[in-house]
């Protein structure tokens, strides 16, 4: 009996880093899809729920800190992982508000691959 895959849903406005890391994870054998803003993210997390949601915090429309209470009021057991390469403030702080509001792990992007996946793995086992 083959496990079925586990699901990642990808949310950044960045076209590249969504493909980065959506080719990243479908290497190891994970499934992916991918949100460009929150609010798309939420609407397809509530379609079909993720696995692991990794999302970036600055985007427009709806960001990521938005999101991820958004996400935990609606579904208070979802894995998420942030991640920023900060904006007008370093990422630093963004990282320590959204693990306040209860994400996984953290990442400061450009991020380390192997970080990444070796948390993938870990909160996903």
């Amino acid at each position: 009996m083959s496990e079925t895959k586990k699901e990642i849903l990808v949310v950044d406005d960045e076209e590249q880093m969504r493909l980065a890391l959506r080719r990243m994870l479908e290497k190891e054998g994970y499934s992916v899809r991918e949100a460009e803003n929150g609010e798309k993210a939420i609407r397809a997390h509530r379609e079909k729920q993720a696995d692991l949601i990794i999302t970036d915090i600055i985007m427009p429309d709806k960001e990521g800190l938005g999101t991820i209470v958004e996400l935990k009021g609606e579904f208070p057991d979802v894995k998420i992982f942030a991640m920023s390469g900060g904006g007008k403030n370093s990422p630093d702080q963004y990282l320590r508000m959204a693990k306040g509001l209860g994400v996984d792990r953290v990442f400061i992007k450009p991020f380390n691959r192997e970080d990444i996946l070796s948390a993938v793995s870990e909160v996903l086992a």
